[in-house]
């Protein structure tokens, strides 16, 4: 059994055709799963949460994740998840083999730490809108930077928020190999 998952605008002929060379014989399950909207979290309010890493006390995380941390604490516990979800999606488009690449040539047996290759996405996104759009489109360009502390912003927000773990399971596995479109 092999679970894809690809965001809808992806699902085309191309798609369908390859499948069915690749699985002859094989059942479809298609599960949907809608990202609920939330009205204080949406595309641009990610964007703008992302926006206000303070970059100025690098080499200390909790510092640069802290006026985004205070922002996104101020929305509804809904608008937490929310960003989380977002955040999901983004680092599963990042995790694929064009974007792992430069990391798995460094190696000489060609291996990738999964971490460290989690860590780099979460610097592009950490980085915003245009960084990770200019990386998505051009994966050669993927920095050898990491960010990991990016996957507590939205724990850190919840917790400040209610004195409570973030109990919420993002849309998307962003784990590396999770996106099997991406390591085709």
């Amino acid at each position: 059994m092999h679970t894809i998952h690809l965001p809808i605008h992806e699902l085309g002929p191309d798609f369908i055709r390859d499948l069915k060379r690749q699985y002859p014989s094989a059942d479809l399950e298609i599960v949907v799963r809608e990202r609920p909207e939330h009205p204080d979290m949406d595309e641009a309010a990610f964007w703008g949460i992302i926006s206000l890493f303070d970059w100025h006390q690098s080499g200390h995380n909790e510092a640069v994740l802290e006026p985004a941390v205070e922002a996104l604490a101020q929305l509804p516990k809904e608008a937490i998840a929310a960003f989380e979800d977002i955040l999901s999606e983004k680092l599963w488009l990042l995790d694929t083999e064009a974007h792992a690449r430069p990391f798995m040539d460094k190696h000489p047996k060609g291996r990738l730490s999964v971490d460290d290759f989690l860590h780099v996405r979460c610097c592009v996104v950490a980085n915003g809108q245009a960084a990770f759009e200019e990386v998505l489109q051009h994966p050669e360009k993927i920095p050898d930077l990491s960010f990991g502390a990016l996957l507590r912003l939205a724990d850190l927000a919840h917790r400040r928020k209610t004195g409570e773990d973030l109990d919420h399971i993002p849309t998307y596995n962003y784990e590396t190999y999770s996106n099997a479109n991406g390591w085709i």
